[in-house]
């Protein structure tokens, strides 16, 4: 039977471009080689964020696109592409809207700001009560999607194994698959690569830990390239500040157990050190943009949070879900966790130079008594490092999503290295890369959404082709 698009990858992407295209009367085949729909969704917080929606103004609260674009161009300094963003932010009050009328209920809560990354001026953030958020949305889009796949305007697959695009005359025909199909279009919604260490590292170029979906191995992006596709966002990596290293056997991080590292949030008790047992910044620095942007300069991009018994005690919770007594009763159990006597012994189990630590906890502690830090100018010193155990906690830059992806045009369709439009080939979500629209930085909300936003996009031009085109057979 025959379709009018291909939609490889069932995640917020391409499930909101199925859906779309089918609203629009098209028919559209989805293949995903998950055993079930959802992609990155099941793993996600599901921040989502747009400027001028029903949420904000029953609040009372005044905002719009252009604002938001602004707050945008603030956090990244004007390193995403502001062609896609602007469209991207325009369809994005739409998207919620639509999520809202799939039975999409938000925490009372929201819109707030989140202060997780450099933090909006505006409350324009949302996301589920429950954690993590993700599910939330991807029961909304089972909701829509289910009408049409029983009406057989949308027939998913999963695990299916697509290994290549179908190409004629310098046009993308179809895909190459368990079994090949053919259609006028063929949508790439195959998200990131946050869990191929080689691609990672040719790709963005650092260390890799990573909570991205099992199933982030960068599979379109390999795809397309094969076919002349060039790619974007390449060297706009920034890391996230800090997550607990993996455990076990499982490479991937649990980001739902993370250190609290945002100063507005957990006003710090500790030291960050670095595996010389030097400090390199103020931990109470209010920017989480600039400690972002730091940790790029520290060996491997890893610190440890260095503390004690007072600071246990005393802090509000060091890692997220974890009381005082969780913390304590994981050290030396869990991977990354450490408490020792001393600051030596606590070095030499940390993997931290002990003199390094042991001289650094003397300065610090000295800036604490003359209540002054000359050498980063932190302002919070409640109290010094200095009552037995010592505690560290490991930290590495946690991957959630990837900077570097297909280069798309503003409708979406992936271009060659000679900015030329591959006929028939379009690409939504994470396969872009995060820099499309986030640049060289995290903006709340600015994954998912645009991911939804450009899904929808794409999917009515699809239909709308499909009124002008006959199908191929």
């Amino acid at each position: 039977m025959a379709f009018d698009a291909i939609v490889v990858g069932a995640g917020p992407g391409g499930l909101a471009c199925a859906i779309a295209a089918a609203e629009a009367g098209a028919r559209v085949l989805v293949l995903e080689k998950a055993a079930d729909i959802g992609g990155a969704l099941p793993y996600s917080g599901g921040h989502l964020s747009a400027g001028g929606f029903s949420a904000q103004r029953a609040r009372g609260i005044a905002d719009d696109p252009a604002r938001h674009y602004a707050d945008i161009r603030r956090i990244n300094r004007g390193t995403g592409r502001e062609d896609l963003t602007r469209l991207s932010l325009r369809e994005q009050p739409a998207v919620l809207e639509w999520l809202f009328a799939a039975g999409y209920e938000i925490d009372p809560a929201t819109p707030r700001i989140v202060y997780g990354h450099e933090p909006y001026t505006t409350p324009r953030t949302v996301h589920a009560a429950e954690t993590p958020g993700g599910p939330a949305i991807l029961s909304a889009l089972r909701r829509l999607l289910a009408p049409h796949t029983e009406a057989g305007r949308i027939e998913v697959r999963c695990e299916a194994r697509v290994t290549g695009l179908l190409t004629e005359g310098g046009a993308v025909t179809g895909v190459a698959a368990d079994q090949d199909e053919r259609a006028p279009a063929v949508v790439l919604a195959t998200g990131g690569f946050g869990h191929a260490p080689g691609l990672f590292a040719e790709l963005e170029g650092a260390p890799l830990t990573t909570s991205a979906a099992p199933t982030s191995t960068g599979d379109g992006l390999l795809m397309a390239r094969r076919i002349g596709a060039a790619l974007q966002g390449l060297g706009q990596y920034i890391p996230t500040f800090g997550g607990l290293p993996p455990e076990g056997g499982d490479p991937r991080v649990d980001w739902s157990n993370r250190p609290q590292l945002v100063a507005a949030e957990r006003p710090p008790w500790e030291i960050y050190v670095d595996r010389h047992g030097r400090r390199w910044i103020a931990e109470d620095e209010p920017s989480i943009d600039r400690k972002e942007r730091v940790l790029t300069g520290v060996d491997r991009m890893t610190f440890w949070m260095v503390f004690d018994a007072r600071a246990l005690r005393e802090s509000r919770p060091m890692v997220h879900g974890w009381s005082p007594a969780d913390l304590d009763a994981r050290c030396g159990r869990r991977r990354g966790l450490h408490r020792a006597g001393d600051p030596a012994g606590l070095a030499r189990l940390a993997g931290i130079d002990p003199a390094g630590l042991t001289a650094e906890l003397a300065r610090y502690n000295a800036a604490v008594a003359a209540g002054t830090d000359g050498a980063f100018g932190r302002r919070h010193l409640p109290a010094p490092i200095a009552e037995p155990p010592f505690y560290a906690i490991e930290n590495h830059p946690v991957t959630l999503i990837t900077f570097a992806g297909l280069d798309v045009d503003a409708g979406l369709r992936v271009r060659r290295e000679d900015g030329a439009a591959i006929p028939g080939l379009y690409a939504v979500g994470e396969v872009i890369g995060s820099a499309a629209v986030n640049g060289n930085a995290f903006c709340s909300g600015m994954c998912l959404t645009p991911a939804l936003a450009f899904g929808r996009l794409v999917g009515r031009r699809l239909a709308s082709v499909r009124e002008r085109e006959p199908r191929r057979a």
